[in-house]
Order: C-alpha cells, then structure tokens, then sequence
C-alpha cells in the first residue's frame, strides 16, 4: 500500500507551495524508503521553481537533504533500516565510462536523472514529478540506493543536509576540483552557500589571498571569518577586472564564478593570470545562456572550465560530515534561518532578497 506523506507540492512555475497529503509508493529494486528529517533551500531548486531551468509539473522540488532509511527494497545491499543518510545528485553505478574514469566524478546515470521522468509521488492516481529522482521537500522520498551516502549517526542532521549540495559544491570545487595550492591567490564572486564555502575550502588548502567579491556589503564579516583576506564590493570600484589584476599582482592563480551570471564567468576568467591562471563556473545560469570573450583571454594560457557538485563522488561525502564533526570545517553559522515545511516559500523569499545564507527546512 503506497504511504500518505506530507510534501510541498508546486503546480507550475512560480506558484505558490501548497502542502498536501501524497501517497509515496514503496521502494522498488535496489531503491530506499527516507524518512527525511531536514531539507536545504538550494539556488537550484529556485531556478526550477522560477521556470528558468526545464522541469514538468507539478512536483516534489528539493535535493539538498539528511534523513534515515525506514525500509530497503530487493537488491539494496549496503544501507538498513536506521542508517543516517545524504542523498547527492549524482549517482555511482560503478561500471559505465564515466564511473570507470578516473577524468570525472560524474556518472552517466546521472545525466538520466536530471530529467523528468515518474517518480514515486502521485496525489488522487495522479504522478508528481520528484526533482532530479530525488524531491525532498516532503516527510519521506523514494530514492535509488546509488544515490545515498551513509554517514555516521552522531552528526546533526539539520547541517549535515547542507553537505548534500551546497557546502559540497564550494568545498570540493578548491579541494578536489582546482586543488587550489599553497601560497596561491584565488578570487570568489558571491559569497552566498556555495562561495563561503570556496572561501572555507581555499583557507583550508593554504591558500595565501582569498578575495571576496559581493554587492552586499554585508558579507564582508563573515567572509573574512571564514577565510578571506580581501573584500571588494564591485559597485565602488569603477573597473572591476582591472582593479582586481592589480589586487592580486597580475591576476590570481585561481577564480571561482558561484552566482550564475554569464558576464560574472567573463570578469572571473579574465582577472586570473593571463599565462596560469584557471577560472571555475560554479553558479547555475539561467537555461539557455551564453558565455564569451575575447580569444586573446585565452591565448597566454589561461583555462575556463567548472566543475559540478566541487567534483566529488558519493563516495566523499562521509568523509566531509567527518570534517564538520571533528570541526575542520564549520557549517552551523551558514545555517541562518530553520522553517517548517509549511514556511517553504518565505524561505525561497529570503533566499531571492539575499537575506538568508541557508535556509534549512526541518522536518
């Protein structure tokens, strides 16, 4: 019998959440039943609830989540009934060309998944989407096993759901992506979720001038808390990029675009070292957009790429919840708002008004 679940269910692009009763079928061949406990607000969740990026609905949004399992269908072999669990937006199946590459962290099932298709989600005999096989803005999800990390039971499950999308993403693109250096200089444009957390991943590889850039003049303080050791605000400077080559002695080593503006891409490229320097585009653009610049900013040798989900596996994730536990990193004060499902869409209104660095919803 499927099971009557709480979930936040949108109906088409820019209405308004409306909390129902859904029923959730159960887990099918190596899928597991979460019982979801806490819930991030991700860029990317907006950007599908604002129709900017394709999805049908109506559906079950969300990806950035902690939960426990409740039951395991045939075939799951490596998670029980109480495990503590993040799903991650990209899956391991261990055996196609990207998984067996040692290029990526990608996997090609996960290219599948980032498309519409049923979920376990229905209201009255009619299917809901579940946003990218995962839609965690309900009580409980069906999800694939290849999807979720287990991760130790100690660790507090409204922050850790951070580590499943956001603070993975700026962490891994330094440490795992970039690999940012010791003694190197690195720049990050918005420090929002994801760019504090590049801020944090580049102070932890060592990195010797970390460069903040936002509009919002407030934050400054917690970007230098958490690593920075510069702090430019692009509207009081008359020349961006220029102002920046200066800053740091010629251009930086390393650039990290983590707003999704493609002239933003353009400035973070062309303020790196014309000969070395290597720039990311982290931030989600609108669907459609385009990028450009002159080919002499590439010419010297400087590399324009991006990375998705910081390059990490499934894999790594334990790992980092062990990093916050033992607190290398730090991820509570980036929590500023925690809301109830039934408060969803003021979290996405504190989100849009950059008021919120992360809002958790608890479950």
């Amino acid at each position: 019998m499927p099971l009557n679940v709480r979930a936040a269910v949108v109906y088409g692009p820019n209405q308004p959440f409306v909390i129902e009763n859904v029923q959730l079928d159960g887990p099918r061949d190596k899928e597991v039943l979460v019982h979801i406990k806490a819930t991030g607000l991700c860029h990317s969740d907006l950007h599908v609830y604002d129709g900017k990026a394709p999805w049908e609905f109506p559906a079950v949004l969300g990806h950035e989540a902690s939960g426990i399992v409740v039951e395991c269908g045939p075939g799951v072999t490596k998670l029980k009934p109480g495990d503590h669990v993040i799903p991650f937006l990209i899956p391991h199946c261990g055996s196609c060309l990207y998984c067996t590459s040692n290029k990526t962290n990608l996997c090609q099932e996960a290219f599948v998944r980032l498309r519409p298709r049923p979920g376990r989600f229905s209201i009255d005999g009619k299917p809901i989407t579940q946003l990218w096989g995962l839609g965690t803005f309900a009580d409980y999800s069906v999800m694939p096993e290849d999807t979720l990390a287990k991760v130790r039971s100690d660790a507090n499950l409204e922050t850790i759901c951070y580590i499943g999308c956001g603070a993975t993403t700026g962490l891994g693109a330094a440490l795992f992506a970039a690999k940012v250096q010791p003694g190197s200089s690195v720049v990050v444009f918005g420090l929002g979720g994801i760019g504090l957390n590049v801020v944090q991943g580049a102070k932890l590889a060592g990195a010797r001038q970390i460069v903040g850039i936002d509009t919002n003049p407030a934050k400054e303080a917690v970007a230098r808390k958490f690593g920075a050791t510069d702090f430019v605000n692009p509207a009081h400077v008359e020349r961006i990029t220029p102002h920046l080559l200066k800053l740091t002695n010629g251009g930086a080593d390393y650039s990290f675009e983590c707003i999704g503006i493609p002239s933003v891409m353009r400035t973070a490229l062309e303020c790196t070292n014309p000969a070395w320097g290597v720039s990311y585009a982290i931030g989600v653009a609108p669907h459609g957009s385009e990028i450009s610049t002159s080919p002499t900013a590439l010419f010297m040798g400087r590399h324009w790429t991006g990375c998705y989900m910081g390059g990490a596996q499934v894999s790594k994730l334990p790992e980092i919840v062990d990093w916050y536990v033992d607190k290398k990193i730090e991820l509570d004060s980036l929590i500023t708002h925690k809301l109830p499902l039934e408060r969803i869409g003021e979290g996405f209104e504190l989100m849009k008004r950059g008021e919120a660095i992360r809002t958790v919803i608890v479950l």
